[in-house]
């Protein structure tokens, strides 16, 4: 299997003897190469010796004076959440406590894409060299929100927003195609490629180009892949074993606990939860339910031991996916504090 995600930076960390990652130099600077950071020829000279300066040590203290001598105002707000960042990227021991400290506390005081780009590059090291196409890019949809379609003949694809969005905007023909939707010139339609047996091995050549959709219908190799993509997700964060499977309702008299996997999965779980009235709209935005179950009930609260866990996921009134992994992180029923 070809390396895959390469911008995500991963080949930038390095793993410690007990699997976590550990945050490099090398990756600290290569924030500072992103647009939002790197100079332009407008850069004031405060600017550059700042930039020059943390390239040489990212981990540099940058006193306020300095930062203030800054011009741009955008720049030294770019800079001043970077540093926030950066603090909190140094300070933890391993990428992962940087993660999870993230949710903790009084809310994520970082971008929301730092968070996804975090999500991405530890999906990553835990695929391993052992991931499948399908579990690949089933796991994209962890850091990178889908858009959802609802087929007639019952099938529910997902496919990349940002990916469906540009080709909205442009049919693919990148500002060609905006030119043309503006003067309104027929364009070629275009449709994704849906993943499957057949082109799985494609992935691994377009895998940073998300635009493969899949289908996320009950007994589907995607959402199988997801199961097993979450599973390990549980297990290098928690260090817990256990097993998902989806689920077609929840048929449980004796339901003590559930995680949404998103916000809207979470409310609707709390409802049906609650047995509050769902009107029949909001119910369609349901579009999986999983079971969780510890492999070692010890795992679990004494209260609840050998009781299942069950999961959700739902699409927002606009048909958009975002899922949250860090739920499964911070709110399922462990017998110790991680």
């Amino acid at each position: 299997m070809p390396d895959f995600w390469t911008s995500s930076g991963y080949r930038l960390l390095t793993p410690g003897s007990d699997g976590r990652l550990a945050v490099t130099d090398d990756y600290l600077r290569s924030y500072l190469l992103r647009p939002e950071l790197a100079p332009v020829p407008e850069s004031c000279a405060a600017e550059l010796a700042l930039h020059d300066a943390l390239l040489a040590t990212p981990r540099r203290d940058v006193p306020p004076p300095e930062l203030a001598a800054l011009a741009d105002a955008d720049v030294r707000e770019n800079y001043a959440i970077w540093l926030r960042f950066r603090s909190r990227l140094a300070g933890a021991a391993s990428l992962e406590a940087a993660y999870t400290a993230l949710f903790r506390g009084d809310g994520v005081d970082v971008p929301p894409l730092f968070v996804a780009q975090m999500t991405q590059v530890l999906l990553r090291h835990i695929l391993t060299a052992d991931a499948s196409p399908m579990e690949a890019r089933a796991a994209e949809m962890l850091f990178r929100p889908q858009r959802i379609a609802v087929l007639e003949d019952g099938g529910v694809m997902a496919a990349d927003e940002t990916t469906v969005d540009l080709y909205s905007t442009t049919g693919g023909f990148g500002s060609l195609g905006e030119l043309l939707a503006q003067n309104k010139t027929p364009r070629r339609e275009i449709e994704l490629d849906v993943l499957d047996a057949d082109n799985a091995a494609q992935y691994w050549e377009r895998d940073e180009r998300h635009d493969f959709s899949i289908s996320i219908n009950r007994g589907r190799p995607a959402l199988d892949a997801l199961c097993r993509v979450l599973e390990r997700w549980v297990r290098h964060f928690l260090g817990v074993e256990v097993t998902i499977k989806h689920e077609r309702a929840i048929d449980d008299a004796r339901w003590v606990w559930h995680v949404g996997l998103d916000a809207e999965a979470s409310a609707l779980l709390n409802d049906l939860y609650n047995k509050a009235d769902i009107d029949e709209a909001r119910q369609k935005r349901l579009l999986c339910l999983f079971r969780l179950e510890f492999k070692d009930s010890a795992d679990m609260r004494p209260a609840i031991a050998g009781r299942p866990v069950y999961l959700a996921m739902a699409m927002d009134d606009q048909q958009r996916l975002k899922l949250k992994p860090q739920n499964l992180l911070l709110n399922l029923p462990l017998a110790r504090t991680q």
